[in-house]
């Protein structure tokens, strides 16, 4: 498996500042890029304890970071929900960093075949952990109307969430929704005509990029839903800022509004309580040419704080 670079590596490092000797805590380790960043800056000694809920993932990991497994790296098979208790395990002490990148690696959308792509035809399946009972396509099939569309509208913010939940469900009684491509026809044939090619302004210098596709928002709510991806960081967020150190920073790139809430809501109340600083007073985005080179790279905002 090819190591990615990962989105706003630089600014990544810029912000946790590793130095020789420290040890950091990669929560979405996904191929590696980041903690390989890390790496570079904290030897001889330095640690970094990587966590990957994706077991298939964690083997094709275990492989490619073999050079550094028992010396440097720590790799575990867990979720970041059981932060606290992975610590505790792994007995990982004096942690100067903490890493949250929330974005689907670059592995599921095109090795995994578990229909995180709305552009290949794959099994309606989207879980990172192939032990969880709930599947994007028993959604699809099984739940209700309000159901369906509360989701879209919660977790996906599409404004056709009403006509694109009718859809499926008059679908559904003709034949079961199995596919991506069988779920992206029903999305486009609910969404109006210009819902199907937009353009987003970005920057006067640049023109125009492509906006989001039609399917994005229904693919993401199904996502999110299956993975209960908020409620986790949720749970997370309070669990890092107990392990840091004081002087230790945590930095956590979102790629949607709903994530960047979490975490803007979280770190106001924890500056608050006295017991954060804010690094970055907005969030920092990809340049223009990150952009270009990595397009899904665009919705990317990077917040950090330091433990008081």
């Amino acid at each position: 498996m090819a190591i990615h670079i990962p989105v706003l590596q630089k600014e990544v490092i810029e912000c946790l500042e590793p130095k020789p000797n420290e040890n950091f805590i990669d929560c979405t380790i996904e191929e590696g890029g980041h903690t390989l960043a890390i790496l570079e800056k904290n030897g001889p000694d330095g640690k970094v304890l990587g966590i990957e809920l994706d077991p298939e993932l964690y083997k094709k990991l275990k492989e490619c970071l073999r050079f550094y497994l028992k010396q440097r790296v720590i790799l575990v098979n867990d979720s970041y929900t059981n932060l606290k208790e992975i610590v505790e395990r792994e007995k990982f002490k004096n942690v100067s960093g903490i890493l949250f990148d929330l974005g689907l690696s670059s592995w599921h959308l095109e090795e995994s075949g578990r229909g995180f792509s709305f552009q290949k035809k794959e099994p309606l399946d989207m879980r990172y952990n192939p032990q969880n009972p709930l599947t994007a396509e028993k959604i699809v099939n099984y739940w209700s109307k309000p159901e369906i569309e509360k989701i879209l509208r919660d977790c996906g913010e599409e404004k056709f969430a009403l006509r694109i939940a009718e859809t499926i469900i008059n679908f559904r009684k003709i034949r079961p929704i199995e596919t991506t491509s069988q779920l992206v026809e029903i999305i486009k044939k609910a969404v109006p005509t210009w819902y199907h090619s937009k353009k987003i302004p970005r920057r006067k210098a640049f023109g125009f990029l492509r906006g989001k596709h039609f399917a994005t928002r229904t693919f993401q709510a199904l996502r999110i839903t299956v993975n209960d991806e908020l409620t986790n960081l949720e749970k997370a967020l309070p669990q890092a800022i107990d392990i840091l150190k004081p002087g230790g920073r945590i930095v956590v790139i979102s790629f949607h509004s709903l994530e960047d809430r979490i975490v803007k809501n979280f770190f106001k109340k924890k500056i608050e309580e006295n017991l954060i600083q804010i690094l970055n007073k907005k969030p920092v985005s990809p340049s223009f040419k990150e952009i270009k080179i990595n397009p899904r790279s665009r919705s990317a905002k990077l917040r950090a704080a330091e433990k008081l």
